[in-house]
């Protein structure tokens, strides 16, 4: 199984370099799409697979800020992603503070974790551990779906996933509202959360399957 980290200290910037006269320090800018450039994207978002999509990338993330790029990855009922902090980060939307079995995993549209990281290399920053070439919106993943994905079975919960500050640092603060507006609302574009109902090996580059209901 192939890894690749990615720390947002280091690697959340697009970053341009510029060594002005004298010998200064050079200045690195973070890039952060526009909402015009975000609303441009929307098209290609929108037009999404509905029943049968890819996986595209795998994140696990070992600890807080760190994320670990899988070729591969096992699905197991109790941990979520095996090897990932979902168990011990525990939840604020439990009553004694422990990870919430319907938030076992975060699920994001590969396209719009695509168009707001603007290097694919920052695609994993989001903190999604699957992003997925599918239609997330609610009309076509209402709570309860499952989708079948390498030999891993997940279904969509009721719980919403929504844009926070680690989001907005990391991709601006156009894209934390374009994710938060009504219909990045409607079409889930911050993503949502799932559990595993049968566990298995996925990879990068399965099928996606939406399951008869």
């Amino acid at each position: 199984m192939t890894t690749r980290t990615a720390r947002p200290g280091a690697g959340s910037t697009r970053a341009q370099s510029a060594r002005p006269a004298g010998g200064a320090c050079a200045i690195l800018v973070t890039v952060h799409l526009t909402a015009p450039s975000l609303e441009d994207g929307l098209g290609h978002i929108r037009s999404s697979p509905t029943d049968v999509g890819r996986l595209e990338l795998i994140v696990r993330r070992p600890a807080v800020d760190e994320r670990e790029v899988l070729d591969q990855g096992e699905l197991h009922l109790t941990e979520g992603l095996v090897g990932d902090t979902w168990r011990v980060r525990g939840s604020g939307r439990t009553p004694d503070g422990s990870a919430h079995p319907d938030m076992q995993l975060n699920v994001i549209n590969a396209r719009l974790s695509g168009l707001i990281a603007i290097d694919p290399d920052r695609r994993a920053l989001a903190g999604d551990q699957l992003h997925i070439d599918l239609d997330l919106s609610r009309d076509n993943l209402p709570p309860g779906t499952r989708l079948g994905l390498g030999e891993a079975v997940i279904e969509v919960t009721e719980q919403p996933h929504t844009g926070c500050a680690k989001f907005r640092r990391r991709f601006g603060a156009d894209a934390l509202r374009f994710v938060n507006s009504p219909i990045g609302r409607e079409l889930r574009l911050r993503g949502l959360n799932a559990k595993v109902v049968v566990a298995g090996t996925i990879r990068q580059g399965d099928e996606v399957r939406k399951l008869p209901a």
